[in-house]
Order: structure tokens, then C-alpha cells, then sequence
């Protein structure tokens, strides 16, 4: 069975990431996997095509020619620069985001295309090795941070100077899934001090065993998770009590780093105008759910949004392409960790007994 991986930023500018590194293919090809991949591919990761030479993958010339060669086309996100050239019979394995690529994906299907959504991944012990959005989810919450770093006319850590002590930047945290929880970790290891918050009770201990302090606000509400263990999409009233009590900590946030998201629908809107406008001059926001809509409501995607007041609201897309190596790899061995499921008792196929397989495959 053959494997084709194509060079993304070649169809997506912002794309940096490649969606297999060649120890990954080593492994791939030593289970009797065939890879081919497009020339340049991981060139902006970091990855030469003589690497993957060297493990055995095929290096064809065009993203075209890697189309028609291959039985199962892998992609970091959607591939709208070749979704058109895929046939019936083909394998598309790619992080879907079927809301908001819902005719793209329907046209898929109907020209009997088999289309694998890697967000799908159920949160088991035995897919855990699969899991690239948590993955990317912790490239995200570091990258996050750092980039608070650069843009805050101020220092992260407490100074004791000549000049005399400079106290440490406040941080506050909505949000604390993995990318929230790397964040905190982050933005700790800088010298911060972190308050972080999440809808979800259970998230108070991770909060706190991180060095942070958990902010509580009653909701009126308790059941706010999920059985996969994601928030819940919460009522007008709840998310107006959430507001509120959110105000005192964003209003005096040097940094302020929200990660909150719904899968399948739009990110809640946690910050508002009104409490942007409190915030102090200088203040940076990183919005981490621009992809989906933004958390504050003056978000707008891939842009920075200066205020009147100073602050600055940072809404990056694809924000795990700014760290392509690490990120790559992350990618890579949790995709290759679910190749091998191809892998039967009668040699490589697709099947749909698997459990893992089952719950990715769209209908």
C-alpha cells in the first residue's frame, strides 16, 4: 500500500510543517508500506529529500504524481490544492475540520473517496499514541507564549536591579486543555505569575499542580464537561456569569492567553470589548481559537488587532507552523502510529473493524 505526502506550503502559505519525517518512513517501510513524496516537501521543516531517500521513500516531482501514485494521501489540514484529484478508492487521512470544509467533504464522499478525520481520535488509552491534537495542541501553548514574550514591552520574570525590583508580568490563562496547560507551563518556566481558568472543575487540580493559581467562578452550572472530556457549549446566562467573573483578572492581565474551543462548532466568546478596553496600555492578548472564531469579540483571524487603549489582540493561525520541526515530528509519529492499524494478519489493507479506524472514517 502506498503513502503520499505532498508539500503543503505549496498550496497553503503559511504551512511550514511536512506531514511525515523520515524516521517515520523508515519505520512505514520496514512494515511494507510504500511512501512517495512530492520534492521539497519537508525542505521548511528542516527535512532534505536525500533524508528520505535514505529511508526509502520515492521522491516524485509534483504534488499531481504523488496523487496518482498513492493508495492513502496524508495532510497536516484539509488538502484543498489537491482534494479535486482524488478518486474513488483513495484513503484522505487529514485533521477534516468538517464544519467549516462541509462541501469539499461532501463531494469526497460522493465521488467514493474515503475521508479519515484525524480529530476524531477517541480519547483512549490505546489511541493516545494517535493523538495529533493534543500534539499540536502543546506546540500551540508554548508558541503562544513566546510570542506574548516578544510583543510585551515588558519583562516576563520578577528583577532585582540596580534600578531597583521590577516586579513580574501577570498572566492569566482561559482555558486548560493541553494547549492551556503548556501555556501555564510555559509561561511559568519564564518567570510569570499565572492565574488560569477553565470551565471544567476537574481542571482546577492541573491548574495548581503546575504552580498556577485556579480561578473559580460559579456558573450556576455544574455538568460542563463532556463524556470525551471537552467543555461544554454552555447558555447565554452561564457565559454571562463566566464574563463577569472573569473581568477583575483580564482587566489587570499583562498577558492574556485563551485556548478555550467546542469541537465541531464556534469558540465561545470569553472576553469582550468592554473588558478589553479595562486592560493596561501595552497589554497583549493571544487569541489561540482565532482558527475557529476567536475568543474575544474584536478577534479577527490571521490579523493584529490594535486598540485604542494599547492592547494588542494576536489572532495566529496554524500557530504550530511556526515551530515546523518539532512540531513535524510530533505530527509524524502520531500519524505513523496510526498507519500501522493498516497493518493485518494478511498483510496491509483498509479495514473498519478497528475501533480507531471506525470512529475516523466519515459517512
Amino acid at each position: 500500500m502506498t503513502i503520499g505526502v505532498c508539500a503543503e506550503y505549496r498550496w497553503n502559505q503559511i504551512e511550514r510543517r511536512v506531514v511525515l519525517v523520515p524516521d517515520s518512513v523508515r519505520q512505514l517501510t520496514e512494515r511494507g508500506f510504500r511512501v512517495v513524496i512530492e520534492a521539497g516537501s519537508g525542505m521548511l521543516a528542516s527535512y532534505s529529500d536525500e533524508q528520505y531517500r535514505a529511508v526509502g521513500a520515492t521522491i516524485l516531482p509534483d504534488a499531481e504524481s504523488v496523487v496518482a501514485a498513492a493508495e492513502i494521501v496524508c495532510a497536516l489540514t484539509f488538502p484543498h490544492g489537491i482534494a479535486n484529484r482524488l478518486n474513488a478508492g483513495q484513503v484522505l487521512i487529514t485533521l477534516v475540520q468538517r464544519w467549516k470544509n462541509a462541501d469539499a467533504v461532501a463531494d469526497l464522499l460522493q465521488r467514493g473517496v474515503r475521508v479519515l478525520a484525524l480529530e476524531n481520535i477517541p480519547r483512549t488509552s490505546r489511541a493516545q499514541t494517535m493523538d495529533v491534537l493534543s500534539s499540536m495542541a502543546t506546540v500551540a501553548g508554548y508558541r503562544a507564549v513566546m510570542i506574548a514574550a516578544e510583543r510585551l514591552p515588558r519583562f516576563f520574570p520578577m528583577l532585582v536591579s540596580a534600578a531597583g525590583t521590577i516586579p513580574p508580568a501577570e498572566c492569566v490563562v482561559i482555558g486548560a486543555g493541553v494547549a492551556g496547560l503548556q501555556a501555564i507551563a510555559t509561561a511559568r518556566r519564564l518567570g510569570a505569575q499565572v492565574s488560569a481558568y477553565d470551565v471544567r472543575p476537574a481542571a482546577q487540580e492541573q491548574i495548581a499542580s503546575l504552580g498556577a493559581r485556579p480561578i473559580g467562578i460559579d456558573i450556576g452550572a455544574r455538568d460542563t464537561e463532556t463524556a470525551s472530556g471537552y467543555a461544554r457549549q454552555l447558555a447565554q446566562e452561564q457565559l454571562r456569569r463566566q464574563q463577569e467573573g472573569l473581568m477583575p483578572y483580564v482587566t489587570r492581565a499583562d498577558v492574556l492567553i485563551t485556548t478555550a474551543a467546542i469541537p465541531g462548532s464556534r469558540a465561545p466568546v470569553l472576553v469582550t470589548s468592554t473588558m478589553l478596553k479595562e486592560m493596561k496600555t501595552g497589554s497583549v492578548v493571544v487569541d489561540l481559537a482565532a482558527e475557529s472564531g476567536g475568543n474575544t469579540d474584536v478577534t479577527e483571524p490571521g490579523q493584529d488587532v490594535i486598540l485604542p487603549n494599547g492592547v494588542t489582540v494576536l489572532a495566529p493561525l496554524l500557530l504550530p507552523a511556526q515551530l515546523p520541526q518539532h512540531a513535524s515530528l510530533m505530527f509524524s509519529r502520531n500519524l505513523a502510529a496510526l498507519l500501522q492499524l493498516f497493518v493485518a494478519v494478511d498483510g496491509i489493507r483498509f479495514h473498519t473493524d478497528d475501533d480507531i479506524l471506525a470512529a475516523l472514517m466519515l459517512s
